[in-house]
């Protein structure tokens, strides 16, 4: 029986694996692949990290890796199926059938990016092209860049990326913004953005980094290729919240509730990292959420005085 497994090896789950350790937790963490760090490997530069700045994406998470292998927390690599919640104790059962006993779950599953699936994007994910403004945006000062979407993301994005860049291209599939009316009002407002309604991202092309993309006005039909330092891809994300589903409360958008203490509606399970209802999902972010969802876990186990 182990006091608490820990279900994913991103920002979150290592930074929970830590914490856990070192509060002399019999501790498991399952992940997925044989690799850890989550979304943050296909990441070339990671530039807001504190104390860190510049470092890659792959680097920060290997840095991350080797801390928590220092205090030898056991690893296994294995899909999970579900979690079964028998009140004292939680079951985590993984594909192959294999069971698990646990006082408490941690989910650190995070999620991914909704992708545009146009052609050229997944080769140049990384290298000009982001799903984080907030992430990358400051290497692109004084540069040409664009943001597809129309929700509050999109416009925040947008609003973002105008303080830095030269010129900022909005390109939205409809005629008008999903977004919150008065991001949209500054967006129309501000001198360097320029909005293309109606227009799709069939292609993005460039050899070693993005180049250009060719686009496609719904209406007409016509295609044209816009030349960009940098693509923002802000069409959503969709949480990897599977294993919680039928245990804890979900949102609208599948994401787990719960809040800074990472208590989910379920007593001794616990969500940390971006899988849970939030406002900023950054690395930073999600590795406070493993030391919070440790505390609240700690506090847990000691009420139930196992």
């Amino acid at each position: 029986m182990y006091d608490v497994i820990i279900i994913g090896s991103g920002p979150a789950g290592l930074s929970a694996a830590l914490y856990a350790k070192r509060a002399m937790l019999d501790t498991l963490v399952i992940e997925k692949m044989p690799l850890s760090g989550g979304q943050i490997i296909n990441t070339s530069d990671v530039d807001n990290y504190i104390g860190m700045p510049g470092v890659g994406g792959f680097e920060l998470a290997q840095a991350f890796r080797q801390h928590v292998d220092r205090y030898d927390v056991p690893f296994k690599t294995a899909n999970v199926s579900r979690i079964e919640d028998n009140g004292e104790y939680k079951t985590v059962i993984i594909q192959d059938g294999e069971r698990l006993d646990t006082r408490t779950v941690i989910i650190a599953t995070g999620a991914k990016n909704s992708t545009l699936g146009a052609i050229g994007e997944a080769e140049l994910t990384g290298r000009g092209v982001s799903y984080c403004a907030t992430c990358d945006g400051g290497f692109y000062k004084n540069k040409i860049t664009a943001v597809v979407g129309g929700g509050d993301v999109a416009l925040e994005d947008a609003i973002y990326l105008s303080r830095i860049c030269k010129k900022v291209y909005v390109i939205h599939r409809r005629d008008e913004f999903r977004g919150a009316k008065i991001l949209a009002d500054k967006v129309k407002a501000l001198e360097n953005i320029e909005i293309l309604w109606n227009t799709t991202v069939e292609r993005l092309n460039g050899s070693q980094r993005l180049e250009s993309v060719e686009i496609r006005n719904k209406l007409s039909g016509e295609l044209s290729t816009l030349s960009l330092d940098g693509l923002f891809i802000a069409v959503g994300t969709v949480p990897n919240s599977t294993v919680a589903q039928g245990i804890a409360e979900l949102d609208s958008g599948g994401y787990i509730i719960a809040d800074e203490s990472c208590k989910t509606s379920a007593d001794g399970i616990f969500a940390a990292g971006d899988v849970r209802t939030k406002q900023v999902r950054q690395v930073i972010t999600a590795a406070a959420d493993g030391a919070f969802a440790v505390y609240s876990a700690e506090k847990y186990l000691a009420e139930m005085s196992f």
